[in-house]
């Protein structure tokens, strides 16, 4: 089983410079240890998105989702701070409402699913074969 192998954002960037500046994409590829289709894909990313858009795929790291949560202690006064960090934690109730009630409904349709299949009668398995 072939292991993959994970770039880093100055990876890519520096692998899509080399191709930029006139390099062979194979040789490139080669010399970085990655498929060529790969580095064609990183290429055009960066072509279509810039620099950016080479970035690693999946969720963002700590630190860049922990910058928005501190956006209201950048506000220029005491007042604006505390209305921003205010609508903050109002976004983060309602989206803890939104989760509680989902889990409410998923409760509710696994409790009533089950006391329908209890209601038909019978066991669901057929008795032991020990003897």
């Amino acid at each position: 089983m072939k292991r993959y192998r994970y770039m880093s954002e100055e990876e890519k960037r520096a692998a899509v410079g080399r191709v930029a500046g006139g390099e062979a994409v194979s040789t490139v590829a080669r010399s970085i240890g990655i498929d060529r289709r790969r580095l064609y894909e990183w290429c055009r990313k960066h072509r279509e998105g810039g620099p950016e858009a080479v970035r690693r795929t999946g969720r963002p790291r700590k630190e860049a989702s922990s910058v928005r949560g501190q956006s209201w202690q950048d506000a220029p006064d005491e007042a604006s701070a505390a209305r921003r960090q205010i609508a903050e934690l109002e976004r983060k109730i309602g989206q803890q409402q939104v989760d509680l009630d989902f889990f409410r409904r998923a409760l509710r349709h696994i409790e009533e699913t089950r006391r329908a299949a209890a209601g038909r009668g019978g066991a669901a398995s057929t008795k032991s074969s020990r003897r």
